[in-house]
């Protein structure tokens, strides 16, 4: 009997672990980029390393390290993908790490746009969506993995309409693009998290199977989803409803 209420305790205990460590590493990649946002905006000799300003002074453009800065991340993004499995545990931290303080940097950039007011409160607003989400995500009895690719489907979309509208430049269609964002990112916090779950549930049935350093790697890769989620929340709240200087 003392065994039974043993294991009962225990059940669940490394799907909950597991699920701990990728909100952690999310608020690490969190914390990372606001750090090395607020730095650089703060700091006019950081930032003329990635702006490029006129003979007046004035903002126009981006350095080559500003551009290596905006687009950096997404190669580290298909790195760790594409080389999951062959990188080691310690390795896919230090990328994970460098994402994220890449992406605050390239971030810096909206601070010298946008009143700090609406920055707060977009992130805060941010933070409500992906919270419900995430909870939502997480107690549904509803399969939601039938939605998976139909929200891969509109990510792409997203990244095409944004690659056309940087050469037509059309204020009016980035405004209706980013209430699409808003939508697909909130259904899919829901989406990752009870995939993330499912994959703590597969962890600890498999357990004997999986390595913990495994289960740590993919802790990274679960975090660097999530943070994907609410950073773009956030950033299409910002193009909507974002006061700029």
């Amino acid at each position: 009997a003392q065994k039974s209420v043993f294991v009962e305790q225990q059940s669940g205990a490394v799907a909950k672990n597991f699920f701990a460590n990728v909100f952690l590493w999310m608020f690490v990649a969190l914390g990372v980029s606001t750090l090395a946002a607020v730095f650089m905006a703060n700091t006019p000799s950081a930032l003329d390393y990635i702006i490029r300003r006129d003979e007046f002074g004035n903002r126009a453009g981006m350095t080559i390290l500003g551009y290596i800065a905006t687009f950096a991340p997404l190669g580290l993004v298909f790195l760790i993908g594409g080389a999951f499995n062959r990188l080691s545990y310690s390795t896919l931290v230090g990328i994970f790490i460098l994402f994220s303080l890449l992406l605050g940097i390239s971030l810096s950039t909206i601070l010298l746009i946008y009143q700090m007011g609406s920055v707060i409160a977009c992130f805060a607003a941010a933070a409500g969506i992906f919270g419900i989400m995430a909870v939502l995500g997480y107690t549904t009895d509803t399969d939601l993995s039938k939605f998976g690719p139909i929200l891969m489907v509109g990510v792409v979309g997203l990244i095409i309409a944004s690659v056309i509208n940087w050469f037509i430049k059309s204020p009016g269609f980035d405004y209706i693009m980013s209430f699409f964002g808003v939508a697909i990112f909130t259904a899919l916090t829901a989406y990752d998290v009870q995939k993330l779950k499912r994959i703590g549930a597969g962890i600890e049935a498999n357990g004997d199977q999986v390595a913990a350093t495994d289960a740590k790697k993919l802790a990274i890769m679960g975090a660097l989803s999530l943070y994907l989620d609410f950073v773009n929340i956030f950033l299409f709240l910002l193009r909507i409803f974002g006061s700029r200087k």
